[in-house]
């Protein structure tokens, strides 16, 4: 049994509780003092509690005795141990030998099971090398540090803090994260929300086709090669697609193989050991289909990888097998490949600069996004949400967005897709001062971009005359004049630069606006 004693603050009255148990020969098993406290945890097999406290309160001071469910060190340990088991993470504690001192639930769970190697699967008063296997004294540091190691096939980081004290270092304190855990935390700093389906914005045909099909393919746990021009979107379609299925709580990493060298790309995806080329992380580094393990990576630009690692790829699809750069235990990932590129793969096949094998591979299900031109209709909606996010962006207020402004967005033929798009509204926005977008401020802003596709569809007023409606020759004549004058002048805003664009001479530029009243 487990009392508490309360007594005044009196010299000796410990020693004098002490004395009584001695007397009486009572097993005492711990005993704690606190200021006008004390506790004490007692065999029952040799006491009763009427005896104990009987006795201990002829002791001149003691207040009251009163049986306790736990001791205060045990009543903190207990609440210490709650705490850790909350925490999803293993955590082990060592000494200055490497002997393990205390472990939370989950590392119980983790590393003593069968696979262990430890009598009974019990952790502590064990070597921490059976689980790293490395030497205990490459954990002990005098400042923390972090290291990777594999257990039963799975790949750790370890977190090591140093105990330390006037002596030196004690021992330390090592959190284990797995690659999974690591590679969550990542993808969450590559976005601050959840893309899904619904933030893909568009009611054309084509967006509702690619959105049954991204859908469909979400349960279906194969790789997927998406393709369509640049700024249409790949990577969103992308993540809904993680999103939509079944490994959507795991991590969703992507990487542009165009952004990276070759050397570099390998150590990216495969990562490398401890050592392997000069400038090497000590310890090495967990690549991205170690730490994607579980969810899915997505290969932007796949067509710019080269073929010793379109060759390399090609091995891990087979079994989902690999070894880091300069590594020899191979390590396996469950991952599921998602790959983009603008480019025509079939073509690059036939100038063998894309392996055919590898294409298959990738090319199990496919997405064919449409360019923006192919789906006017989801322009104003678009434009509506981007001028939003803008106005958010710069903290201006919502500007509202005129028809003929919208007509002209909805005619241009947006080369750089969606991408191109927000751009311009974003520079729009940020630049505007009344809170209304006219069809002018469009046409300064797209003048940085394509002059002649602008000049083409610039609301149409160029070949807006039908044949049925000419006059004559000097009139029709005077239409197209007036209309190319009317697209081009906000361009070139002075009589000089029209005059070089069209090649003629500025006065006869100054006549022909005087003529058709341009200002």
């Amino acid at each position: 049994m487990r009392l508490e004693i309360r007594s005044t603050d009196r010299l000796g009255i410990s020693q004098e509780i002490l004395n009584v148990f001695s007397k009486y020969s009572w097993d005492l098993c711990a005993m704690e003092v606190a200021s006008n406290f004390t506790y004490v945890h007692v065999s029952n097999k040799e006491a009763s509690i009427d005896d104990v406290q009987t006795s201990l309160m002829n002791i001149n001071g003691i207040e009251y005795v009163k049986v306790i469910d736990l001791l205060p060190t045990e009543r903190r340990e207990n609440h210490l141990q709650a705490l850790l088991s909350k925490i999803p993470d293993p955590i082990i504690d060592i000494d200055e030998n490497g002997v393990i001192l205390a472990v939370n639930q989950v590392a119980k769970e983790t590393f003593g099971g069968r696979n262990s190697g430890l009598s009974g699967g019990l952790l502590v008063g064990n070597s921490i090398e059976m689980i790293i296997n490395q030497p205990y004294k490459s954990l002990l540091n005098d400042k923390a540090i972090t290291k990777t190691f594999t257990f039963s096939g799975q790949s750790y980081i370890a977190d090591v803090s140093p105990a330390v004290s006037q002596k030196g270092v004690t021992g330390a304190v090592i959190i284990f994260r797995t690659m999974n855990a690591l590679g969550r935390q990542i993808s969450l700093m590559q976005t601050t929300k959840e893309e899904g389906l619904e933030s893909i914005i568009g009611q054309s045909t084509q967006i509702k086709l690619i959105k049954e099909q991204t859908l469909r393919y979400a349960d279906v746990d194969l790789p997927v090669l998406i393709s369509g021009e640049t700024g249409t979107g790949k990577e969103l379609i992308a993540r809904a697609l993680h999103n939509a299925s079944k490994r959507a709580k795991a991590p969703f990493l992507a990487i542009n193989c165009a952004a990276l060298p070759e050397n570099l790309l390998e150590s990216e995806l495969f990562g490398y050991a401890s050592g392997a080329f000069t400038g090497a992380k000590r310890g090495g580094k967990p690549g991205l289909f170690e730490l994607a393990d579980g969810g899915s990576l997505f290969l932007d630009e796949i067509a710019e990888m080269s073929v010793y690692l379109q060759a390399k790829l090609l091995r891990f699809l087979q079994d989902f097998k690999y070894r880091r750069v300069g590594g020899t235990s191979e390590i396996t990932a469950n991952v599921r490949l998602i790959s983009a590129s603008h480019q025509n793969l079939s073509h690059l096949i036939e100038k063998k600069l894309f392996r055919e094998d590898l294409f298959y591979r990738l090319n199990v299900l496919n997405l064919d996004l449409p360019p923006l031109r192919k789906r006017k209709e989801d322009i104003t909606l678009l434009t509506l949400y981007f001028i939003e996010n803008a106005a958010q962006q710069v903290d201006h207020i919502k500007p509202t967005i005129s028809e003929a402004a919208l007509t002209t967005l909805q005619n241009y033929p947006w080369p750089g897709n969606i991408r191109q798009l927000q751009s311009i509204l974003f520079r729009v926005v940020a630049l505007n001062n009344n809170n209304h977008i006219e069809q002018t401020d469009l046409i300064s802003a797209l003048s940085q971009f394509s002059l002649p596709e602008l000049i083409e569809q610039h609301d149409n007023d160029i070949s807006s005359t039908t044949m049925l409606e000419v006059k004559d020759w000097k009139s029709a004549q005077e239409n197209f004049e007036h209309a190319l004058l009317q697209a081009l002048y906000p361009l070139f805003p002075t009589t000089r630069k029209l005059a070089q664009r069209l090649n003629v001479s500025h006065n006869k530029i100054a006549m022909k606006l005087r003529q058709f009243g341009i200002t």
